[in-house]
């Protein structure tokens, strides 16, 4: 059996309950080294073969999980945050079917999570943003013309961008040309939840200085909306004269 586990978002105690039982019962761990706690290895058993899949290409993942399954171990591949962002692993369960070797997914806390969390805010306030855009630039490898950063920004949601650090005056651009103000607030979150977390607040316009000022260049998520600022509604969940199947309107 193979488990893709989601380490979470950085700090070791925010990977969830059934992920550290899996990684205290693996035989193999693969784990995303360039990302992934190291703390988090701490869960795996003495005598645990570690493999660091930074170092590795998907035929020698693959050539690892295989090899376990053969001689009855347990293997758990462990992604950064949760698998189904970025984890690059539907190539690796195509391949797992094509093996006929079994495979479960546990989901982990990803870093948008432990960036709000960090920002202390709430992404879909009342009257101001309903709407998540996760996404990121184009870059080394693309992304579908539909989904630029321009034609998402118009939608004027709360955008969480990964994987774009490195690309921020293109970033802000594309961000205006898409309709935000260069004013609208946005904010860096570098490796949220870690012990050398940063929290850079910003605007549009000023992400790229912002991040120079502060030395990041990545590992960091940008946040963009107008949920940073003061103003929203109160949730009407909680509005006295709000009848729910829970709760009778109040006068």
């Amino acid at each position: 059996m193979v488990n893709f586990v989601g380490a979470g978002c950085g700090a070791a105690d925010l990977i969830t309950l059934r992920g550290a039982r899996l990684l205290n019962r693996a035989d193999v761990v693969i784990y995303a080294g360039s990302l992934v706690n190291p703390e988090l290895l701490t869960y795996a058993p003495e005598g645990c073969e570690i493999y660091n899949s930074a170092e590795m290409t998907l035929d020698e993942v693959i050539a690892v999980m295989e090899e376990a399954e053969r001689t009855g171990k347990r293997t758990v591949r462990l992604h950064t945050g949760d698998p189904s962002l970025y984890g690059a692993i539907r190539e690796q369960m195509d391949r797992l079917d094509a093996l006929h070797i079994p495979y479960e997914i546990c989901p982990g806390v990803s870093s948008f999570c432990g960036a709000a969390a960090a920002l202390r805010a709430e992404y879909t306030l009342p009257d101001v943003s309903q709407t998540v855009i996760i996404t990121r630039m184009a870059g080394r490898t693309p992304v579908p013309a539909s989904e630029s950063i321009p034609s998402l920004a118009s939608h004027g949601a709360t955008m969480v961008i990964f994987l774009s650090t490195g690309m921020l005056p293109a970033l802000s651009r594309q961000l205006i040309e898409g309709g935000y103000s260069p004013e609208t607030p946005a904010a860096i979150v570098y490796k949220a939840s870690w012990q050398d977390e940063k929290i850079c607040r910003c605007t549009v316009a000023t992400l790229a200085a912002t991040a120079e000022e502060n030395g990041i260049r990545k590992t960091a998520l940008i946040c963009v909306g107008r949920f940073l600022g003061d103003s929203y509604s109160l949730s009407r969940l909680y509005d006295r004269t709000f009848e729910t199947e829970f709760r009778r309107a109040k006068p």
